[in-house]
């Protein structure tokens, strides 16, 4: 029996994963089982192993009484029946009596194998999840076996591990037997069923661990990745950066002619890599992001919403963007930001309020700005603004502005008595405005001009017309105004 049992032990102890002290444990509760199915309880049943562990007595527990007080067989034993076992017994010891367990029904010892499975297959349950418990978020090795509904069943060693339909690249074939590197994604442990190890290829912390495996600047963290971003089976984005300043995080990880990256690219089945350098600056992190295109200007349009432009040149437009758009979604995703590629026309086009347009526009110097639209338009030279004068108090200012007058021109186009007629403005005021003004233009001579050019006399009484009468209100006489040439003397 000893060797049988023994044999037992190591097997489950090797095959199952299961300590050696659980197995014992098990079998102790396998023998209770069968005495207590057998006697009604189990309260005096003692069960012993040998030193090596490979043997096993099944013993109970009863207390020793004289002959004559012996009244419950089940607890005690007479004291001549106990010397029979053993000579030196007396009144009041306990002694251990032998129970085989051969001689337990069959029922009971059923019942107890029952038990003992059952313990069993809970103990190599819960060891088994400790153990890739563990392993939740870190890196396996297994071999594929076969798919099952769509999912591929894993080889993992003690455990069979499931890669569901939706965590496969679409990429990816793989044979039996083939080695495939997978992530612990979750380990569940249900009241009912076996124990599931749910691994994965399509999160982004999958590449991660590539990364770490392949780089040992990332793995000792002198480099960092800042976030990672992909469609898996056909793009990834890394954003990594330094924690030594001579040391350059882009270059580290794609290393020597691109060996390290295109390794991990071989593990991903081709699936395209771009890593990138991770920068404070939104507009830096933005054209960084929209790599390998080259981006000439990036625009922010609202801070808080996280919007912004960015300007390429027509040749890196279909770059920018990426096949379906794939190069421009994934730069939204890394940079957290919603942008925008447009092309120098395209930007022109935009619809965007005037002052946004004037500020944007003059960060580009291969753009015409808003002022020197006029010019083009044959404008050569700017208005002379009234908030420019610095001797005009920002009061009078204010006022002419409320009546939506900006500029010199705007001011002396209009006569004095339209100005006081506006209320907030005095006969006062505008004198100051006209003494201040006097320093920028010649206002006097403009308005004696304009008196000359629209004086007229009537050619019989002398009194002054305008060129709107069709007769002289002081003698009636018929008027009418015609333009002619005049010679210069």
């Amino acid at each position: 029996m000893s060797n049988d049992l023994g044999e037992a032990i190591r097997s489950l102890v090797s095959e199952r994963g299961i300590s050696e002290d659980l197995v014992l444990e098990t079998i102790r509760g396998l023998l209770l089982a069968a005495y207590k199915r057998k006697f009604g309880t189990s309260d005096n049943a003692v069960v012993q192993f040998n030193e090596a562990r490979d043997d096993v007595q099944l013993f109970a527990r009863k207390t020793i009484v004289a002959d004559d007080d012996l009244e419950d067989d089940f607890d005690e034993i007479s004291l001549s029946d106990a010397l029979e076992l053993h000579d030196d017994c007396e009144i009041g010891d306990e002694i251990l009596i032998p129970i085989d367990p051969k001689t337990f029904d069959r029922i009971s010892v059923q019942s107890a194998k029952q038990k003992a499975k059952q313990d069993l297959r809970e103990i190599q349950k819960d060891t088994l999840y400790s153990e890739y418990k563990t392993k939740e978020g870190e890196m396996i090795i297994g071999y594929y076996q076969r798919e099952l509904n769509g999912d591929m069943i894993i080889d993992l060693g003690k455990i069979e591990g499931t890669l569901p339909k939706r965590y496969q690249s679409p990429r990816e074939i793989y044979r039996k037997n083939d080695k495939i590197k997978c992530y612990v994604y979750q380990v569940e442990k249900p009241e009912h069923g076996q124990l599931r190890v749910i691994l994965s290829r399509t999160h982004t912390e999958f590449v991660r661990k590539l990364f770490e495996l392949e780089i040992p600047e990332i793995y000792d963290h002198s480099i960092e990745i800042h976030k990672i971003v992909r469609e898996p089976g056909y793009r990834c984005k890394v954003a990594v950066y330094s924690n030594r300043p001579d040391l350059d995080p882009v270059g580290a990880c794609v290393g020597l002619k691109g060996i390290r990256v295109q390794t991990i690219m071989r593990e991903m089945e081709g699936e395209r890599i771009d890593v990138l350098r991770y920068d404070p600056d939104p507009l830096e992190y933005i054209k960084n992001c929209l790599s390998p295109a080259e981006i000439k200007r990036v625009v922010i349009l609202d801070e808080k919403k996280r919007t912004a432009v960015a300007v390429v040149e027509d040749s890196q437009l279909s770059l920018a963007i990426g096949k379906q758009g794939i190069n421009v979604r994934l730069a939204n995703k890394l940079a957290d930001w919603i942008i925008d590629v447009k092309t120098l026309d395209q930007y022109r086009e935009m619809d965007l309020d005037i002052d946004t347009k004037e500020r944007v526009d003059a960060l580009f110097t291969d753009l015409p700005t808003f002022e020197d639209a006029y010019i083009e338009e044959g404008e050569e030279d700017e208005e002379l603004l009234l908030s420019d004068i610095s001797e005009l108090s920002k009061e009078l200012v204010a006022k002419l502005q409320f009546h939506d007058i900006y500029t010199v021109e705007e001011f002396v186009n209009l006569t004095d008595d339209e100005i006081v007629s506006f209320g907030d403005i005095t006969t006062e005021d505008v004198r100051v405005i006209h003494n201040v003004l006097g320093d920028y233009v010649d206002i006097v001579e403009e308005e004696d001009a304009s008196e000359v050019e629209q004086q007229f006399l009537c050619p019989e009484c002398g009194h002054v017309l305008s060129p709107d009468m069709t007769s002289c209100p002081n003698c009636g006489v018929g008027l009418s105004f015609e333009e002619v040439d005049v010679d210069e003397e």
